[in-house]
């Protein structure tokens, strides 16, 4: 089966999840959406709270998985995080992280741990 670019996304997605998960983590939700935006994994880190940004850059030709997440896009990050919070009626400690592919095996991905300042 040919791989479109929503399938590319989901499998990233997926692995993403199943690096985390290896690395202790613990998926909470996945594809958390509201009006604000979405959040693609959401996750426990012991007592932190980790919204979780996928991202997939299969041809470096226009830019790098990291510098595809601009500050527009961190803004609507940190409200639908905000969303969610307010929804959990919970002050659990939180924090973003990233998840990188920079290519289609979804091998050797870049983790960043509080990747975004709020």
């Amino acid at each position: 089966m040919k791989l479109n670019l929503n399938n590319k996304g989901i499998a990233a997605e997926a692995a993403a999840a199943r690096f985390l998960k290896e690395q202790g983590l613990i998926l909470v939700e996945q594809n958390y959406s509201c009006r604000f935006g979405e959040i693609d994994l959401i996750m426990r880190d012991q007592q932190s709270l980790v919204f979780v940004e996928v991202r997939l850059r299969s041809n470096l030709k226009f830019t790098s998985a990291a510098d595809s997440i601009h500050p527009h896009k961190q803004q609507k990050l940190i409200r639908a995080a905000q969303h969610y919070l307010q929804n959990l009626n919970s002050s659990s400690p939180c924090r973003f992280d990233v998840v990188l592919f920079d290519n289609a095996s979804y091998a050797l991905p870049n983790w960043i741990r509080n990747a975004i300042d709020t």
